[in-house]
């Protein structure tokens, strides 16, 4: 059997909402399952929030130097290292971006939104392609939640993002390097990286909560591929080993565990380049706006 055979019989057996959107990035084939259904997002949303920031930036609507405060009664538990600074604290938008896609910090997430307003967020995801995937509120926000107001991602939406990014055409190549550039410094591994060599080369964002078990990336295999997995349900942490056990056998079946290194070494120093150059850019703008 196929990895995608293997894949799609065991899928179908998980209680709960489960999917799962593939795309091989040499052949463009793809498939899934419930793909193009909304999940309760945990942190996903918070990769596409940041292609809107980036596509502000591009505007000239915003800048990665701009300050951003955050004060000691509006930190919140969870991921991150936000909320262990003393007092309130001040950091740029360039670093709250890294820091909500590095080590998904949700009070960095959560300045920033407060920052751009849910409004502006939504139309830029609309502009972005994301119908059903939305960012509707702060993390943790347990009025709203009580609400019906939660955030939400579709698999096949994410996987068309993250496609972008390797084409180099979500917002501009500079944009889309820099994007590629974070998500490869992703540090929260135990998922699509979970039975692969700890170096295997990946540009990913997960997200996880006690019902929740999601992950979405580009895996860059011999023959690379995008995978975007979601799953809202009682065996959270079984669909996690699914989600590892999957990602191998896609990996095997794409070219094995020994990647192209001198391809590899090439893309990845051109996307930090890419991403150099794209704030060397951020901090001249905010130098020439200081001057006028």
């Amino acid at each position: 059997m196929s990895a995608k055979d293997i894949i799609l019989e065991e899928i179908k057996t998980f209680d709960g909402q489960a999917g799962i959107y593939y795309q091989s990035l040499k052949t463009g084939e793809t498939w899934g399952y419930r793909e193009r259904e909304s999940y309760l997002a945990a942190s996903i949303v918070k990769l596409p929030f940041a292609a809107a920031i980036l596509l502000w930036c591009f505007r000239g609507e915003t800048s990665f130097h701009e300050p951003v405060a955050i004060r000691e009664d509006q930190k919140i538990p969870g991921c991150g290292a936000v909320q262990f600074l003393n007092g309130d604290v001040t950091l740029s938008v360039g670093e709250l971006c890294r820091l909500m896609l590095i080590i998904s910090d949700s009070c960095a997430t959560n300045a920033l939104f407060r920052h751009y307003g849910v409004w502006k967020i939504r139309e830029a995801f609309l502009e972005l392609g994301m119908t059903g995937t939305q960012f509707r509120r702060e993390y943790w926000d347990e009025k709203l939640e009580r609400q019906g107001i939660n955030n939400s991602f579709v698999p096949e939406e994410m996987g068309i993002l993250l496609k972008n990014i390797y084409d180099g055409t979500c917002i501009d190549r500079d944009s889309s390097w820099w994007l590629e550039h974070i998500l490869r410094r992703q540090q929260i591994n135990h998922k699509l990286g979970g039975h692969l060599p700890m170096d295997f080369p990946m540009a990913h964002k997960t997200g996880d909560e006690e019902d929740k078990a999601h992950d979405v990336g580009i895996v860059f295999a011999k023959t690379p591929f995008i995978v975007c997995y979601g799953f809202v349900g009682p065996h959270m942490y079984q669909y996690e080993d699914f989600i590892r056990r999957s990602t191998r056998l896609l990996v095997e079946e794409n070219g094995g565990l020994e990647t192209p290194v001198t391809e590899d070494e090439k893309r990845e120093k051109e996307a930090a380049e890419g991403a150099a150059r794209l704030e060397a850019e951020e901090k001249a703008k905010t130098a020439g706006k200081a001057s006028v």
